[in-house]
């Protein structure tokens, strides 16, 4: 999950992960860093950015866990980016367990 989450790193068009309410003048956004990291049970996922779309951060965790079930491959996931159509993306995943950990000015 982690290496397929790199795919997602950097300046791209996150059409893909939009909700279709996101009131963004403009999907290009560049994601710092998006960890993926296990211990035990629990799987930990960061995301840095200066800014997110709607509902950015929980489509890409639905898509990752679609990774993390064998179901899509690291490339499989970029396919899915540049697709730029909202219906390549994986289940939004639920709001449960989602934290704002820090915001930085």
């Amino acid at each position: 999950m982690h290496a397929a989450a790199q795919r997602l790193v950097g300046k791209h068009d996150f059409t893909t992960f939009r909700s279709t309410e996101c009131q963004a003048k403009s999907p290009i956004k560049t994601l710092d860093v998006l960890e993926v990291t296990r211990l035990g049970e629990d799987i930990s996922i960061r995301a840095v950015a200066r800014s997110f779309l709607h509902n950015q951060v929980r489509s890409m965790v639905g898509s990752l866990v679609v990774v993390g079930e064998g179901k899509w491959s690291a490339d499989d996931l970029g396919k899915v980016l540049n697709a730029r159509d909202r219906a390549a993306c994986g289940a939004v995943a639920p709001p449960d367990g989602l934290y704002l950990m820090q915001v930085d000015y």
